[in-house]
């Protein structure tokens, strides 16, 4: 009955994102917020708010590390009154200092919990958590799982000679780890390109001015004592906004997975391809059925759903990232109901890894084809032949090739006793006949190590 496949057919793959991106986890996120701004503020030696002793901080961390579905339940029971989330969560922590009787410091203090915030100094706060905790606990997890199983391909492979297929038509040679290892760089900087976003947030109130701040306590160096509160969450701070964080950091921390995902998508599409050709077989798995009336099929079919899934992914995303960064004047709440989908967009991204994670892990080298490709490609070889007939002089060395080999099919024997009319030494003229498709990989081999030594 699920709406969503990710919390239907899909939802043991993407289990780990449940807690840090539902609504339970965005309500958890809200109290952790919520709670780091009241204990700072009974830091700060108003006269009104006594500092909280170690018992009432203890009891507060705790609020938060406990944080169940049954304090969520309840909130969602106080917001069908509010008919405001963050609202029902003040409410509720209020509730919970009421009940702590042996604590009266924090029931005296309860209307200091959410002081002169607007719902958006806990929400983008808490969006920021959100995202950070997603990128460490699941995503980047999953990321590397793909940089590192594509590190055993590559050596098993790196010196595996392959035919190449630019225009998908035979084309020089190179070796199935040089290729492999071409994708694994570009995910390697993908990664590092998101890694490098740093989630922020602004506690700075109604309209990014901190007014009633000033108004309350004017004494108090609020920018400096906001800054302190955000960082201390492990966020960066920001310092100029209006009502809502402009999420622009966001916007590139989505456009960088899409960027990750994009590369993965690639990667699918090759693969699949040359599962078609017959470079790689998949391993069987017992009592799995291909076709429902073809018994032979053993489908592509990991890759075909890692490519269906980044394109949801990348979907949402690229709606996430262009919407998140525009807002009416200070405020409007067309980025509320948006952000709400942040874990579909990482859900189906991560559904995506794990069905290619699966595929990769499926693939066997079908070694006698790869070879049966290069030796029926003989005419690969008119490039260093003419090539070397350049750096001699030769007359039209790309013509004559042009001539002999374009649009039709070459043998080995063609290519030598075309070398052995050619006006070369005779030292060049061995080289070349010595050529083969499979031994023309240039530094493939050579380069498809040298990723090897990145982690």
């Amino acid at each position: 009955m699920a709406l969503s496949p990710l919390d239907g057919r899909y939802c043991s793959k993407v289990d780990g994102l449940r807690p840090l991106l539902s609504e339970y986890g965005y309500m958890r996120q809200r109290v952790r917020v919520e709670l780091a701004w009241w204990i700072g503020l009974s830091e700060l030696g108003l006269s009104e708010l006594p500092q909280f002793g170690a018992k009432a901080r203890a009891a507060l961390r705790q609020w938060a590390d406990d944080f169940s579905e049954a304090d969520a339940e309840r909130i969602k029971a106080i917001e069908a009154t509010t008919n405001h989330d963050v609202k029902a969560v003040e409410y509720w922590l209020k509730e919970k200092a009421a009940a702590e009787h042996g604590l009266p410091e924090l029931s005296q203090a309860a209307e200091f919990i959410h002081f002169a915030c607007t719902s958006e100094d806990i929400n983008n706060t808490a969006h920021g958590l959100m995202l950070r905790d997603a990128r460490s606990t699941c995503l980047l997890p999953a990321m590397q799982a793909l940089i590192d199983r594509l590190a055993v391909l590559i050596e098993e492979s790196a010196g595996l000679s392959m035919l190449s297929r630019t225009h998908g038509q035979p084309a020089s040679p190179t070796t199935l780890g040089k290729e492999l290892a071409n994708v694994r760089q570009r995910l390697r900087l993908a990664r590092d390109v998101w890694m490098q976003i740093q989630p922020k947030a602004k506690m700075n109130g109604a309209v990014g001015n901190y007014n009633a701040h000033v108004v309350a306590a004017p004494e108090v160096d609020w920018p400096a004592f906001s800054k302190r509160i955000v960082e201390g969450l492990g966020l960066e701070f920001a310092s100029h906004t209006i009502q809502i964080e402009p999420h622009d950091w966001i916007a590139q921390y989505l456009d960088a997975i899409a960027r990750f995902n994009v590369i993965v998508l690639d990667l699918a599409r090759d693969l699949w391809g040359y599962i078609s050709l017959g470079y790689f077989s998949q391993k069987l798995k017992a009592g799995e059925v291909g076709s429902s009336t073809m018994p032979h099929k053993v489908n592509p079919i990991d890759f075909e759903n890692a490519e269906g899934n980044l394109g949801l992914a990348n979907a949402v995303l690229g709606h996430l990232s262009d919407k998140l960064p525009v807002s009416r004047w200070q405020r409007d709440l067309t980025d509320s109901t948006v952000l709400r989908n942040l874990g579909v967009a990482l859900g189906h991204s991560l559904l995506a890894y794990d069905a290619a994670l699966r595929g990769l892990g499926k693939l066997q080298i079908n070694r006698p084809r790869l070879a049966a490709d290069l030796e029926a490609a003989w005419e690969v070889l008119a490039e260093p032949i003419q090539t070397v007939m350049r750096r001699h002089g030769l007359e039209q060395p790309y013509e004559q090739l042009k001539a002999l080999t374009r649009g039709q099919g070459m043998t080995e024997a063609t290519l030598r006793q075309f070398i052995d009319g050619l006006a070369l030494p005779r030292a060049e003229k061995d080289r070349l006949s010595a050529l083969t498709p499979a031994g023309y990989v240039g530094l493939a081999e050579q380069l498809a190590r040298e990723e090897l030594g990145h982690r």
